[in-house]
């Protein structure tokens, strides 16, 4: 691994520490105009300046809905009638907008869904739609491929 290249990791809530959750709160609050100045913001939450400036392009909520960023996720889904239009129907649902699907060939029954959908201001909790699709019957997994 080159210096210059970066890995990404989806983690639950529940296994970020506790600063990396403060900056979140904290650019949350600058972004909503609640707070006018970096300094304040991170009074509130409860960290310094440096662990903000540290971790503020590091982290972001997974749920961040600014306009124009693409979510890809790959789905490993048994070959059953009408599961995909379920997939579809749920994305749907949450208002993404659906930029790109490909299914492979089944093999023994299972193929692999990869689906792009580009996230857009009406769009509910991207988190949440994933959880959805993940709980479907012939659904075995579902992995975060990449967001932009």
């Amino acid at each position: 691994m080159t210096k210059d290249s970066e890995n990404f990791y989806v983690l639950t809530e529940n296994a970020v520490p506790e600063v990396l959750l403060k900056v979140v709160e904290a650019k949350r609050l600058l972004d909503s105009g609640r707070e006018s100045s970096v300094q304040d913001a991170t009074e509130r939450v409860g960290i310094s300046r440096s662990s903000f400036y540290k971790y503020k392009d590091a982290i972001f909520p997974f749920h961040d809905n600014s306009k124009g960023r693409t979510v890809t996720v790959l789905v490993q889904m048994d070959d059953i009638p009408g599961l995909l239009s379920d997939l579809l129907a749920v994305v749907a649902g949450y208002e993404a907008n659906i930029l790109t699907i490909h299914q492979s060939i089944p093999v023994n029954g299972i193929a692999n869904l990869t689906l792009s959908v580009q996230v857009l201001p009406q769009t509910g909790d991207v988190s949440m739609m994933v959880r959805q699709i993940e709980q479907k019957d012939g659904v075995h997994f579902v992995k975060l491929l990449g967001r932009e």
